[in-house]
């Protein structure tokens, strides 16, 4: 999944794609950007963005809605139910 994703002219960057990989396969929680992201708080990814990320903001909302289960993006309480059942999964096996 590391490679960059694309949304009309905006993408993600494939250092981003590994942090989100880790947290939807293992629930390792990313970055603050990240988890404004994750947690679908528009300001508070604005803030956080560097100017790379900033300019490609488009390409995470598409990204999440397109590629990512519902439950495991758009609020807080969906992003650590998902990491606690992922870490739970990573335990049993």
């Amino acid at each position: 999944m590391s490679e960059v994703y694309r949304f009309k002219h905006y993408y993600i960057p494939p250092r981003m794609m590994g942090a989100i990989e880790r947290y939807l396969k293992h629930g390792i929680s990313p970055g603050d950007f990240l988890t404004a992201v994750i947690c679908n708080n528009l300001s508070e990814a604005v803030a956080r963005a560097d100017d790379e990320n900033m300019d490609n903001l488009p390409a995470y909302a598409a990204f999440f809605y397109s590629e990512v289960p519902g439950i495991a993006w758009g609020s807080r309480e969906r992003m650590q139910a998902w990491q606690q059942a992922r870490q739970e999964a990573d335990d049993a096996t």
